[in-house]
């Protein structure tokens, strides 16, 4: 098939030599950022140092390059990982720090498919974020957001399309093939563009399937691939991908007006090296002004844990005060450890209104008797006895009932030491620190 929005290089030459004769200057240089897989992650948590992403050093980042280069700021989707109201809330407060840094196409991805027509084009018309996809439809067939958006910057009229993989579709959202959607899209706006970008939320194989079935288009950029991939050539086109959290950009440059270069690229990854942007901190801050005022319980996160089927006797979160009856000495080693000042670590970097860091700095998050939520149970903060030996009232009543996780305890340490947070973790250097039971020389529990 023939389209006339052919790949840049070739379409802009015969403008360079006109711009030559008249004496025009230059177009400037051209450069399309694309952010994708965010899941949620706002911010870096904070729990162990030199960790990257945030929307405050994307922001950061996207400002320094706009200072230098024509700049378009896209987003390929996956912003959020769930469904709850945290979830929502969390979404509203990312498609807002987008609209501050410019955004002028967010890509559906899975994690706006989950969240449904309604929740999507109402929070995209609220922060005016447009949305972008040319294959996913309602249940009347209508596209839920537009198929293309195209940009005039620097001389240049580059597309945008967005496309999602069809093993996203969900009962309420239908998806096409991806690849017969952008051949569409391309048809659709023959001689209105001079290079195309298709964003992707394609798993890997078939983001390589979809960039080198393409060679209409100058680039393909996914999302969730597993680990960021930098830009290179999937056949004719390039390809890469922006995920993992937020901590990665694509950047693609332009070739020069009248250069027989292709689209060339980079990954950048969000470190230490960017400072945070001011407008987006004050996003930050006010979403967590937002968590204190809502106080979301663990049945509005997702995170609350799943219930054994018909709970056996006892399985009830007691709390610390219960424990320090019989064991003493076990106790005042918990004082003097990390466990016990976990809830003050979040309230130093203000993120204990954040159910995200509640899950795993509360004693019995979302379990009978455990954390709730800050104003219902503020006695269950901090990292407890029963964060590891279960809910203990049964062992409370009858020292000869064992405590609900009973040589299990040490299965639990990685539900939050996990790689992300602590990756440094080591179970056998951690329990030196928290040594206790027993037998203090060695048992493990």
């Amino acid at each position: 098939m023939t389209v006339d929005c052919i790949p840049l290089a070739v379409a802009l030459t015969g403008l360079l030599a006109c711009a030559m004769a008249v004496g025009c200057r230059p177009a400037p240089p051209l450069a399309i950022v694309v952010s994708g897989d965010t899941a949620g992650w706002i911010v870096p948590c904070g729990c162990t140092s030199n960790q990257s992403g945030g929307l405050p050093r994307r922001a950061a980042y996207v400002q320094a390059l706009r200072d230098r280069v024509e700049t378009i700021l896209a987003e390929a989707g996956g912003a959020v990982h769930g469904t709850s109201p945290y979830d929502r809330a969390k979404f509203e407060a990312i498609l807002r720090g987008e609209s501050l840094m410019g955004v002028v196409a967010h890509n559906i991805g899975a994690g706006e498919v989950r969240l449904g027509e309604d929740v999507l084009r109402q929070s995209a018309a609220k922060f005016r974020v447009p949305l972008l996809s040319a294959n996913v439809r309602d249940r009347f067939g209508r596209l839920v957001g537009q198929p293309v958006r195209i940009e005039s910057v620097a001389g240049r009229r580059v597309a945008l399309v967005g496309v999602l993989s069809e093993r996203y579709a969900t009962a309420e959202l239908q998806v096409a093939p991806p690849r017969q959607a952008v051949l569409d899209a391309l048809r659709s706006m023959a001689g209105r563009c001079d290079a195309t970008i298709v964003l992707a939320y394609l798993p890997e194989d078939e983001l390589y399937a979809l960039a080198e079935s393409l060679p209409e288009v100058d680039a393909v950029v996914g999302g969730p691939t597993g680990q960021p991939i930098a830009p290179k050539r999937g056949g004719p086109t390039l390809l890469a991908s922006a995920t993992g959290k937020g901590k990665f950009l694509v950047r693609l440059d332009a070739p020069a007006l009248g250069s027989t270069e292709r689209w060339s690229g980079r990954v950048v990854e969000l470190d230490g090296r960017f400072a945070d942007d001011p407008r987006q901190t004050a996003n930050v801050e006010r979403f967590r002004t937002e968590l204190a005022r809502w106080d979301f319980t663990p049945d509005q996160t997702g995170f609350a844990p799943s219930l054994p089927v018909g709970l056996p006797k006892g399985f009830f979160v007691a709390g610390g005060v219960a424990c320090q009856k019989c064991h003493v000495d076990d106790c005042e080693l918990w004082r003097k450890s990390q466990h016990a000042a976990a809830w003050k670590s979040l309230e130093a970097k203000g993120t204990h209104v954040d159910p995200e860091c509640q899950r795993c700095h509360t004693t019995g998050y979302g379990l009978p008797g455990g954390f709730a939520s800050m104003r219902r149970s503020p006695a269950m903060v901090d990292v407890g006895c029963e964060s590891c030996h279960g809910p203990s009232q049964g062992h409370v009543a009858d020292p000869a009932t064992h405590t609900a996780h009973f040589g299990q305890a040490r299965d639990h340490c990685a539900g939050c030491h996990d790689r992300e947070n602590s990756p440094t973790f080591s179970y056998d250097a951690y329990w030196r620190r928290i040594q206790h039971g027993r037998n203090v020389t060695g048992d493990k529990p």
